[in-house]
């Protein structure tokens, strides 16, 4: 078990004992662009929250909203008991954020930067050192400890970057993109050590270009679209919402991928989703039987299949679903 706890407690208890976030009405305008138009959002103690949506969604300017980086234009939130709005020095000393991008001296190691950060904190030299040295251990950075920053693999940087907002352990972890750049064993690292956090207690918002990263890590997911929340929920009632299975066909030949697109979207009245390797196509099927007969135009129209099925939604088929084609999936926008 990652243990980032910290015998100091937090200057402030939280006033709601079920909800480390509420927000009703989040609005924030940037000119004539409202990045974010009427969030609510109920985020549950010790639970991790992921916020999932294409590139300008709004992702992260809710997020900044919340951790008092940014402030609403309408509008109200609690993080931890605290009131976004009259109280943002007592939200700000119950949470912490990691940002898309590590916000670390790289000239210094990586030891050097934790005490640096510790110190600031009001610890005492000793205690700062002994911080240090248990968060490092816990990221598996012990080995790294004397290494200039500028050294590391991003994987360690991102470790390090979260390291950095736990030196006192805060109510509330914002994470920003937690995984945007790493390579697969990296993320997984990372992954582990988010769900580790959330064991420890630690409540955490994350947003996510990842629709796999959503769907592993969080307990519950919000995805917003233009600034407004579409759905909430599961990974499995997200894609229970849909109501139905996903018609999975795969072409012998790639040159009737046009046809056979166009074909499946008249008879299922339904987006169309193309593999970005071969020549597969995806798309929702409300019964079997509508299956059944795209299948049959299919082949009327001389479209030879290699393979076809039906099965479960995935949560990028859920997320293309739900926005009806308007974006890209939020890996692809990446």
């Amino acid at each position: 078990m990652l243990d980032i706890t910290h015998e100091t407690p937090l200057p402030h208890e939280a006033g709601d004992a079920a909800l480390a976030i509420r927000a009703r009405g989040l609005v924030r305008r940037f000119g004539n662009l409202t990045a974010v138009d009427g969030i609510d959002l109920d985020v549950p103690q010790g639970m991790i929250f992921a916020i999932l949506g294409p590139n300008g969604a709004g992702k992260t300017t809710l997020m900044r909203m919340l951790a008092t980086l940014t402030r609403p234009d309408d509008g109200s939130a609690e993080v931890m008991g605290h009131d976004l709005r009259t109280a943002p020095d007592a939200v700000r000393e119950v949470i912490a954020m990691t940002g898309q991008f590590a916000s670390l001296d790289e000239d210094l190691t990586g030891r050097e930067n934790l005490v640096f950060l510790a110190r600031l904190w009001g610890f005492g030299t000793r205690a700062a050192r002994r911080r240090a040295d248990d968060l490092l251990s816990a990221f598996e950075l012990a080995d790294a400890r004397h290494r200039q920053v500028k050294d590391y693999s991003g994987g360690m940087r991102r470790r390090l970057d979260i390291a950095a907002s736990l030196v006192v352990t805060p109510g509330v972890l914002f994470l920003d993109e937690p995984t945007t750049g790493l390579d697969p064993t990296a993320r997984l690292r990372v992954w582990r050590m988010i769900r580790q956090l959330a064991q420890s207690g630690v409540t955490v918002l994350l947003t996510t270009q990842y629709l796999e990263e959503a769907d592993q890590l969080a307990q519950r997911i919000a995805v917003i679209d233009h600034g407004r929340k579409i759905a909430e929920g599961t990974s499995r009632e997200l894609k229970a919402a849909t109501g139905s299975g996903f018609l999975h066909v795969a072409l012998t030949d790639p040159a009737g991928l046009d046809r056979a697109a166009a074909l499946l979207a008249e008879h299922l009245g339904a987006p169309v989703q193309r593999s970005p390797e071969g020549a597969r196509l995806s798309v929702m099927a409300q019964t079997p039987e509508a299956a059944n007969a795209a299948l049959a135009a299919l082949l009327a129209a001389g479209i030879a299949l290699e393979d076809f099925a039906m099965g479960v939604p995935s949560l990028e088929e859920v997320f293309f679903a739900l926005t009806g084609g308007a974006g890209r999936p939020p890996e692809e926008a990446a």
